[in-house]
């Protein structure tokens, strides 16, 4: 299962809502014996939200601090390589589903994901990912800390 971005912030963060039942989430996985993968673009997202300014709708966290984030995300969750193949499948799903705007980078998650045989995205935005619902099955943390 690929993580979405906004999962791997949230984990980073005890103070948000959505902590304890992303944490319940992944324990479940665990228990299942699935992989959490994350795609390099997972990490260049994440710097740019931990090194914004508060004021910017950032964490305003200093290199150092995301540097230390960016650390235990790559120690406990398996990185999948960027590929051609994963940009050959974005080109297609971005003239295929018609995909603009800020939403070309949810296009990315999933040539990664169809690139690698990953066929479920862990995510706090399913209706993001609706488009694409005949190639991948976005689900919610809900779903599975509840299980």
């Amino acid at each position: 299962m690929l993580a979405d971005t906004n999962i791997l912030l949230r984990l980073a963060r005890k103070e948000f809502p959505e902590y304890a039942g992303i944490r319940g989430a992944l324990q479940q996985l665990r228990r299942e014996g699935t992989t959490l993968y994350y795609a390099p673009q997972n990490l260049v997202e994440l710097w740019r939200v931990y090194t914004r300014p508060v004021e910017q709708n950032g964490f305003g966290l200093s290199i150092e601090a995301a540097d230390q984030e960016a650390s235990l995300i790559e120690a406990q969750i398996q990185l999948i390589p960027d590929t051609a193949e994963v940009h050959r499948h974005w080109r297609r799903l971005v003239v295929e589903y018609r995909v603009a705007g800020r939403q070309v980078h949810d296009a990315r998650l999933v040539a990664v994901m169809i690139a690698n045989g990953i066929s479920r995205l862990l995510t706090l935005n399913v209706a993001d990912f609706q488009r694409y619902a005949n190639v991948i099955r976005a689900v919610h943390p809900h779903e599975l800390a509840g299980s």
